[in-house]
């Protein structure tokens, strides 16, 4: 039997489900969480391995999906961070009834670059970090840190507090850590967003170097909104102009009208 995933889960209203990106946990997520929690019953997620969740050798991008879609209510909002919207859309190609509307918080549908998709990843930057992730696991997630918020307005105070919330709870399962980078690595989720008749919306940074804030192809069907000066965790730098985003999506002003700012 799998193992059931962490959850914390606050406030009242409609249900939002918020997942994490590699090598993180949900803890990094909870300030943000308890703004969005005046409006919403938000459900913050360990993504298999992380955090306070087990792993289970949980390997194809699906198993990761149907964990999660295993612990939350279904026909809630998802917002998914980094790979954790790769797990979103992973749910949503599975069983869309299960979500009402998707966000891709600093995420993308294929993290790496390939012909045709020029703004992404280069492959061989994550084919290093798997390599220095065996050498010094340390190190190596030290240096994603410092990724996520470069080029970001107030960069040191955001490191600081990614630095600080990492701490909070057990470090990532070593083979979780090993099997996210593959999944960033290798999954191709752009068919599940070209197909889904979910309403899909994304939520960037100006100044991300792991996301870039581009709508080409089948990015340009979905609704952004473009944080500026924010890197790759808007939420934390930017965490007023995420919510009003999100909550204007997810109203029943917005999910009437189908707008987005």
């Amino acid at each position: 039997m799998p193992v059931t995933l962490h959850v914390d889960r606050l406030g009242k209203g409609p249900d939002v489900v918020l997942l994490h990106g590699w090598a993180m946990h949900g803890g990094l997520l909870s300030a943000w969480a308890r703004q969005l929690a005046r409006a919403f019953r938000v459900h913050v997620v360990d993504l298999p391995g992380h955090g306070y969740s087990a792993f289970d050798g949980e390997r194809e991008i699906g198993e990761w999906a149907a964990a999660v879609a295993g612990v939350v209510p279904a026909g809630a909002n998802w917002i998914g961070w980094s790979l954790g919207g790769l797990v979103a859309l992973a749910a949503l190609a599975l069983e869309e009834a299960r979500i009402q509307r998707l966000v891709l918080l600093a995420s993308t549908p294929r993290f790496c670059a390939a012909a045709g998709w020029p703004h992404a990843v280069d492959p061989e930057v994550l084919a290093q970090f798997a390599v220095q992730l065996e050498r010094d696991p340390e190190r190596t997630l030290g240096r994603f840190l410092s990724l996520q918020v470069r080029n970001s307005q107030d960069a040191g105070d955001s490191l600081r507090a990614l630095r600080a919330a990492l701490r909070q709870r057990p470090p990532a399962h070593p083979q979780a850590l090993r099997q996210g980078l593959a999944l960033l690595r290798d999954s191709d989720l752009r068919q599940a967003l070209i197909a889904s008749p979910v309403p899909l919306y994304r939520l960037l940074g100006e100044r991300d170097t792991l996301v870039p804030a581009v709508s080409e192809g089948p990015l340009a069907r979905m609704r952004t909104v473009v944080i500026a000066g924010a890197g790759h965790a808007p939420f934390l730098s930017h965490p007023r102009a995420c919510s009003e985003a999100v909550q204007c999506w997810f109203s029943a002003v917005g999910e009437v009208s189908d707008a987005a700012p």
